[in-house]
């Protein structure tokens, strides 16, 4: 059961999730970083502990108001150890393989930007597929939700609403889509508290968990995350 630590990045900085409410986003304040700067905020978090890949927001990008690029880059540069992989709202298919080209990092697809059914499956292993919910509704193509096919292999069930509100994983929504694929790596995002959710993930063959709030609330210790491997 792997932890992805989540970097929400608005206007340069790393901000605090709260229920998918996006305006209401703030910089971070956490123990473990003296700042809402991404290196600072990334750094104190491989201090928790070594975790091998982050997940990266750019609330910009997806809002439509310029791309973080420069921070995944310089992230990128100074942790060469961690995978990153960047949502940025990207839905043209020539302009997400130019950016998986120029960047060292997998592109998160998210079906709430895409219109295009296909593209994740399309782009092949750089890319991450995030099916997006806003309470039980499905954000983006119909097809993209109920057909496995058009699935990469990595694929995280998105629960905005959840996201930094302690509620816990939408177990039922992770239980579908496991029905539809057997074989897909499959990733819990929003609402994820701690050990006993972690467990119940482990259950549903999830294989790992994004989270922020749990993190730096002291909720998962390092304890907690070596005991999961």
């Amino acid at each position: 059961m792997d932890v992805v630590p989540v970097l929400d990045l608005k206007q340069g900085l790393v901000v605090r999730a709260r229920h998918g409410d996006r305006d209401a986003y703030r910089p971070i304040e956490t123990p473990l970083a003296p700042s809402a700067a991404p290196l600072d905020v990334a750094r104190g978090l491989i201090a928790l502990h070594p975790f091998r890949r982050f997940y990266l927001a750019d609330l910009d990008g997806i809002e439509g108001r310029g791309r973080s690029d420069a921070i995944v880059d310089a992230l990128a540069a100074a942790l060469p150890e961690v995978e990153f992989w960047v949502d940025n709202g990207l839905a043209d298919a020539a302009a997400c393989r130019d950016w998986l080209g120029a960047h060292r990092a997998r592109l998160v697809i998210g079906s709430e930007s895409q219109t295009d059914p296909g593209l994740a499956r399309a782009l092949g292993a750089g890319a991450v597929l995030s099916l997006d919910y806003r309470g039980d509704v499905f954000l983006g193509p119909a097809a993209l939700e109920t057909d496995a096919a058009l699935w990469p292999d990595d694929v995280i069930v998105m629960t905005l609403a959840r996201v930094g509100s302690g509620a816990g994983p939408d177990l039922a929504k992770l239980a579908a889509a496991r029905g539809r694929s057997s074989g897909t790596r499959l990733w819990a995002a929003g609402g994820v508290r701690g050990v006993d959710d972690l467990e119940a993930l482990r259950g549903l063959d999830v294989s790992g968990a994004l989270m922020a709030t749990a993190l730096h609330d002291g909720r998962l210790t390092a304890a907690d995350i070596a005991a999961l491997a």
